[in-house]
Order: structure tokens, then sequence, then C-alpha cells
């Protein structure tokens, strides 16, 4: 049950409780008390207003209440808190996430001294992301295996904050593992220019430190997850599973397969960006590359 709690002045606490009744979704709607101005009346939606499809009931209690009384309104309970937060937060989330990218993409291009790479870094960190997300809802919000493992069955809904944190804690974590195994694979490759090389040397100079990493933040991201609320647990296995999809399919098999089919053109920056970041530019490699 998640009521609810609207504000409205003392003389008009009953005409908000009518229209607020009125509302689809809404099977209960009373003044809860009126001896204070402003008043407060207590509406009990039908569903629970913990999602974005949630918060439509919310939206409608509010334009309904607004249009029934002429004093101010005003609207909290955990409905109003999720589409507050999601107002705040995911309404301005492409925005914030297209700043994390160009500002990413501006000093992996420094770190590399490359166009591809860092383009190619971000979008893989993406993809990872997505993979993330779509496990969570699937074990997690659908209840494909979190009770059987857990003992906690289909949570319908995500809580609104999560999101917000694992895509945090996964973005920078995974950027870390990008660097370690590219700048290897750059020095490499500056020394012989030869990128079938430089793929197999960095490979096998950062695998066990990437590997050991990733293994060290897994147990404790899976530690994380025994704790007794809900929402630590989903947190938990997020970033496990997240660590686990980055340092095996994404790190050890789509990176090296990325630069291997891109070749030289892994290694090229041209001048007029260069300039921009203040690095020396990096052209086309002329010398032959080994198959």
């Amino acid at each position: 049950m998640t009521p609810i709690e609207v504000l409205v002045p003392k003389a008009e606490a009953q005409a908000a409780a009518t229209a607020a009744r009125s509302v689809d979704g809404v099977q209960m709607a009373v003044v809860g008390r009126d001896d204070a101005d402003p008043a407060v009346v207590d509406v009990l939606p039908t569903d629970e207003t913990v999602d974005s499809s949630g918060t439509v009931v919310v939206d409608a209690v509010r334009v309904a209440v607004e249009d029934a009384v002429s004093g101010d309104v005003g609207i909290t309970g955990a409905g109003a808190t999720v589409e507050d937060y999601f107002t705040a937060v995911y309404d301005k989330f492409p925005y914030v996430l297209a700043l994390i990218a160009a500002v990413t993409f501006l000093l992996l291009v420094r770190t590399f001294r490359s166009v591809l790479l860092p383009i190619k870094a971000v979008l893989l960190n993406l993809v990872s992301l997505a993979a993330v997300f779509g496990v969570v809802v699937f074990f997690w919000q659908e209840g494909h295996g979190s009770e059987l493992i857990f003992g906690v069955s289909a949570t319908g809904a995500i809580t609104f904050w999560l999101p917000v944190v694992i895509f945090a804690f996964l973005f920078g974590l995974s950027m870390d593992y990008e660097v370690f195994i590219l700048a290897r694979m750059r020095e490499e490759d500056d020394a012989t220019g030869d990128t079938s090389a430089a793929v197999i040397t960095g490979l096998g100079r950062t695998g066990r430190l990437v590997t050991s990493a990733a293994l060290i933040l897994f147990f404790a991201f899976a530690a994380l997850a025994s704790a007794p609320g809900t929402d630590i647990k989903v947190l938990g296995t997020a970033l496990g599973v997240g660590i686990l999809i980055d340092a095996t399919i994404i790190r050890a098999l789509l990176v090296p397969a990325l630069v291997s089919l891109f070749g030289r053109y892994n290694w090229w920056l041209p001048v007029w960006l260069a300039r921009i970041v203040r690095v020396e530019p990096s052209p086309l490699d002329p010398r032959p590359q080994s198959p």
C-alpha cells in the first residue's frame, strides 16, 4: 500500500477528497486530518505507485484536486517521491550521459592518441550496462531465479534510485579495465607497428591482472548481495554480474576481436584533433600488418 497524501486548505478538504475518488486507479480517499490548516486527504490507489507507470495515478490525482479546489495543493507519499526523483534525475539523464560520454571520449583520446578506440570503449561500456540492466529485470523484476537463490519473489519493479547507482559504479569500473588493456596494446603497437602482435602481448600482460581484479570485485559484490535488504541484494548482484560480463565477454572477447579487426585504424589520430587535445598526432602506420 502506497497512499498518496494531499495537502489542501481546510475548508476545501471534502471537495478534494471527492475529486480524488473520481480518479481511475483510486479505491479510497478520505479526509485524514482536518483540525489543522492545511488539511490532509489520504488517497489509497488500487495499485502500488512505485514505478513510472504507477505515478500516472499521482499525476491524475494532482490534476483532479487542483481543478476542484482554489487554494494551494501539495502532494506527497511514495508515488510523489518517485515522480519527483524521475523528474529531477531521469528527465535529465540523457544530457548527463552525453556529457559523461563526451568527457570520457576526450580523456581517452589523450590517453590512447586514437579516435576509434575511445568511441569503441564508450559504446562497449553502454552495451555492457544494457546487458546488466537486462539481467536485473529478468532476474529480479520478473523473478526468474530470485526466489530459488535468494528466497525473494519477483519484485515487479526496480527501486528508482538503483539504476543510477549501478550505472555510476559499472561505468567507472569497466573503463578501468579498458584503460589497462588498451594502454598496453598501444605501447606494443608503438614499438612494433603490428596490431596482431599488440593484441596478443596486451592480453598476455594484462589478462591476469584484469581477471584477478574482476574476481576480487565479484566476490566482494557477492558478499554484498547476502545482506538482508532486497535493494542491497539487487545492487550487489547487478554489480557482480556486470563485472563478470565486462571482464569476460567485453574485455576478453569483444575488445581484442575489434582491435584486430580494425588493424592500423585503431591508432589513427588526425592532426586537427591532436591539436585540440594537445597531444602528438598519430598518422596511419604504413608498415605491413601480420595476419
